[in-house]
């Protein structure tokens, strides 16, 4: 069993080297860049990446993209901000000795945010397909929250993957951003209509969820935070659809 591990890159000079040297169980890395100008590629290149340059298709698309440049088909795809820890390494190296059981596996995903590693505020343990087939799997999804569908047996792992997420909260606003309208895009591409109740009520149930019901307020401050951002995502998400739709 050989492992083509994939990563999208845009200006990721500060995590691909974290990233691509956690996969020492792969037998070889495909990064997939879309025109970054900062050192992602002289450092992907140096640290034995292929790199492949190629404009942007969209979050799916273009992690589609990786797996089919890949050389093997058995795929471990990672973004740019994660890593595999140490006891995840040893399960893939575990499967890739014995041969696979299933035709994809999950595996929970750890997140550090504003450099504290979050157990609640539902972020943990955040199940991803990430190892997979690439003859019975596929990324899925037009803008934003893409994930990989699967036509098979899915396994489960039980170590973690490393998600290195915002380190100041400045970080988080501008990624916010972004997101946001890739969000409000969809609901308006999906024919959303979008009322004063999403406005006014979600925001709210959005930031008690997260910090009562989902134990976000044991995250301490940072749990705090992880919930007033929820909040205010959902916020932004719903007034920018309700200001870009024509129909408002």
């Amino acid at each position: 069993m050989k492992i083509s591990a994939t990563i999208i890159t845009y200006n990721e000079q500060a995590n691909i080297a974290r990233a691509i040297e956690s996969l020492r169980c792969c037998d070889e890395v495909v990064v997939v860049d879309s025109g970054s100008n900062d050192r992602t590629v002289e450092i992907a290149t140096n640290l034995g990446a292929h790199v492949i340059d190629m404009q942007w298709l969209g979050f799916a698309g273009q992690k589609n993209f990786a797996s089919e440049n890949a050389a093997y088909d058995w795929i471990l795809s990672l973004d740019a901000d994660e890593a595999l820890s140490e006891a995840l390494e040893a399960e893939i190296w575990h499967i890739k000795k014995n041969g696979p059981a299933y035709d994809a596996y999950t595996m929970p995903r750890m997140a550090q945010y504003l450099g504290r590693w979050i157990l609640h505020s539902g972020w943990y343990p955040d199940r991803k397909v990430r190892l997979f087939n690439r003859a019975k799997a596929k990324w899925m999804g037009e803008f934003v929250h893409e994930s990989v569908k699967v036509w098979g047996a899915v396994g489960h792992l039980e170590s973690n993957i490393l998600h290195y997420t915002c380190s100041s909260l400045s970080e988080h606003i501008k990624t916010m951003d972004r997101y946001t309208t890739l969000a409000a895009e969809q609901l308006i591409a999906e024919r959303r209509r979008v009322g004063w109740a999403e406005l006014l009520l979600d925001p709210i149930w959005t930031f008690l969820r997260t910090f009562v019901i989902q134990l976000g307020f044991l995250d301490g401050m940072e749990g705090l935070a992880i919930a007033y951002m929820a909040a205010l995502y959902n916020f932004l998400k719903y007034a920018k659809a309700r200001l870009m739709s024509p129909q408002r």
